[in-house]
């Protein structure tokens, strides 16, 4: 996606102001409904896909979730079995959601030389990823309005 001087301009300066725990998505530019969202250091985009009514110049807000988790996931489990110095050739982990978006199914896939009880204990280590405790922890929100800068 391209967008404009200002506008990167715009986004750069939004950003210089994070720190490493702190996100800022604003609109894209790709109307109506695209966003970018702003890390410290990384752009990523999110927008609805055409038959919503969207650019599709980006994931979704709900694939942005399913993504998030199985990144975890993998990340995770990969830093875990390295821990113990157990091989792993791949990971894939693959998400989707229940209707309602009241359930996530999530199949983890992990290639490499390793027998049945590391594999059960790599998938006890995937359940406490941190996105997958956020998940499933009741996390409350607490919004407030603010004026625009």
């Amino acid at each position: 996606m391209e967008a404009s001087l200002e506008t990167e301009q715009y986004w750069a300066g939004l950003q210089a102001g994070l720190d490493e725990h702190t996100v800022v998505v604003t609109d894209s530019g790709q109307k109506p409904w695209g966003q970018v969202l702003l890390t410290r250091d990384q752009i990523v985009f999110a927008d609805e896909p055409q038959t919503l009514g969207g650019q599709n110049s980006g994931p979704t807000p709900t694939h942005l979730v399913l993504m998030a988790l199985g990144a975890c996931t993998a990340i995770t489990t990969r830093m875990y079995a390295e821990r113990k110095e157990w091989r792993i050739d791949r990971i894939a982990v693959r998400l989707r959601w229940a209707p309602e978006f009241t359930t996530i199914e999530r199949h983890i896939e992990i290639g490499g030389p390793l027998d049945d009880e590391q594999r059960a204990r790599l998938l006890q280590i995937a359940e406490k990823c941190p996105v997958h405790k956020i998940l499933t922890g009741g996390v409350a929100v607490q919004s407030t309005l603010q004026p625009a800068s």
